[in-house]
């Protein structure tokens, strides 16, 4: 009689714990709302995901806003440079802003993202320019005429040479 009772308990158990880990490794509602935005992720490339420690959702999620905003990215891209340290959504947001006003691929901005510069920022400055003030100096002439003197200098990112290049630090 006892046993009776456990068997269909330690059904219900193990079923609830295959359960779980199913829906750990495998992301269903994002799968779902990839799917439903047009992206055409499968579902063994989540599983693929997790398995490589990459988060999907911080694949995915760029994916779909790359998507709807007509860059044409690919999700083996995007988790090449997450792998490598890089800052996925920073990138795509990047992509975004410079798709209208000048030809920035995928690689050029990964690049200069893992370099160690904000690409979004450097695209930005790119489309408008920055206007750096410096603070007064000041300076006394032999004669005793004290000359107060203010700089400013705007600056426009060079895309093409940013990594390598100089900061607003330096200028």
């Amino acid at each position: 009689m006892v046993s009776l009772v456990i068997v269909p308990v330690v059904f219900i158990i193990a079923a609830i714990v295959i359960v779980s880990l199913f829906l750990h490794f495998v992301p269903v509602g994002l799968w779902i709302s990839a799917r439903a935005a047009g992206v055409n992720v499968g579902i063994f490339n989540l599983i693929g995901m997790r398995l490589r420690r990459v988060v999907p959702s911080k694949i995915i999620l760029p994916l779909v806003k790359a998507n709807k905003a007509g860059l044409d990215v690919n999700a083996n891209q995007l988790e090449a440079h997450y792998l490598a340290g890089g800052d996925v959504d920073r990138v795509v947001d990047a992509l975004i802003a410079a798709h209208a006003t000048m030809s920035l691929t995928f690689e050029r901005a990964a690049a200069i993202d893992l370099a160690g510069r904000d690409v979004l920022e450097a695209v930005q400055m790119s489309v408008n320019p920055k206007v750096i003030e410096t603070p007064f100096i000041s300076a006394v002439a032999q004669n005793g005429i004290e000359l107060k003197v203010r700089a400013r200098v705007t600056v426009r990112a060079n895309i093409d040479r940013l990594v390598g290049g100089a900061g607003e630090a330096t200028v």
